[in-house]
């Protein structure tokens, strides 16, 4: 591989079909590898209660429409569980991870009867930031909700964990150096009960095994990677180079996204759409 060359991934999850912003970020990740670069396709369906096989198919059928060519074995995120498991296990032993069992139901009351004043309610790139209500339990308290079968969380301790690694940085290729400032995101939860492995936790751990080497995404993920270099450092991991591209966007300005139905790339097929008309849309 030429010293020009990335090894890239695109990491759809298959909750849903693809859109014109997953083409875009698709097409971008696959430039960016460079023609002696490799290009992998990773499957983050680490959350069972939403992701269809039905729809993981979609994906490698609309992929394969557009003209990409990926690397195979294909990594599913859900056949790895016990490897994100035991990177829990090695934050664990070094004290960084507490279990919250505040719903959020039970976060968001907290948030609001502190909204009386402001100052207290700290903003993170989500939204108000977790209060800390459980990581001042004690550890009979813990084991005692456990015990009760209580459903919980495990977050991560920031602040300890960002004492533990030192100063930071990371590096965007389009937008320079950063300072990482993981704590903006407040105690991130890492695991539930229901997903076992968070997206911060497995989109870090598989990145290094993987060997990408430049991490493509949208700019909305951009604060997100003030976590990822932080949980790199934990586990001494490789630090990749990363470019946040910019979002596709519709008429509206409004970001394409699953949740608001976007158009599909498989409507756009079989309304006669070709690929080239959809770089075309893509203004690529």
């Amino acid at each position: 591989m030429s010293a020009s060359a990335s090894v890239t991934r695109f990491a759809p999850s298959p909750t849903g079909l693809l859109h014109l912003g997953h083409a875009y970020s698709a097409f971008f990740a696959s430039a960016a590898a460079g023609p002696d670069g490799r290009f992998l396709l990773r499957i983050e369906d680490i959350d069972q209660g939403r992701s269809r096989p039905a729809f993981e198919a979609a994906i490698l059928e609309d992929l394969g429409w557009l003209g990409l060519a990926w690397e195979t074995p294909v990594r599913r995120q859900s056949a790895h569980m016990a490897e994100y498991g035991a990177a829990l296990s090695r934050l664990e032993r070094d004290g960084l991870l507490y279990p919250c069992f505040c719903t959020r139901a039970d976060i968001q009351r907290e948030i609001a009867e502190a909204a009386a004043a402001p100052h207290l309610v700290k903003m993170g790139p989500d939204g108000p930031v977790y209060p800390g209500t459980c990581r001042h339990l004690t550890k009979a308290e813990q084991q005692q909700r456990m015990d009760s079968g209580t459903p919980y969380a495990l977050r991560l301790k920031t602040h300890e964990a960002m004492a533990a690694a030192g100063p930071l940085t990371w590096h965007d290729e389009e937008r320079g150096t950063f300072e990482a400032a993981p704590d903006v995101f407040g105690d991130v939860v890492l695991a539930r009960k229901d997903v076992p492995a968070s997206y911060h936790l497995a989109c870090t751990w598989d990145d290094a095994l993987q060997g990408i080497t430049l991490v493509t995404r949208g700019e909305d993920l951009l604060a997100a990677t003030h976590i990822h270099r932080l949980l790199q450092a934990l586990w001494k991991l490789p630090v990749p180079r990363y470019r946040h591209h910019r979002l596709i966007a519709d008429a509206g300005g409004k970001k394409f996204s699953k949740r608001d139905h976007a158009p599909t790339l498989r409507a756009l097929r079989e309304s006669g759409a070709t690929p080239e008309r959809v770089k075309g849309m893509l203004g690529s």
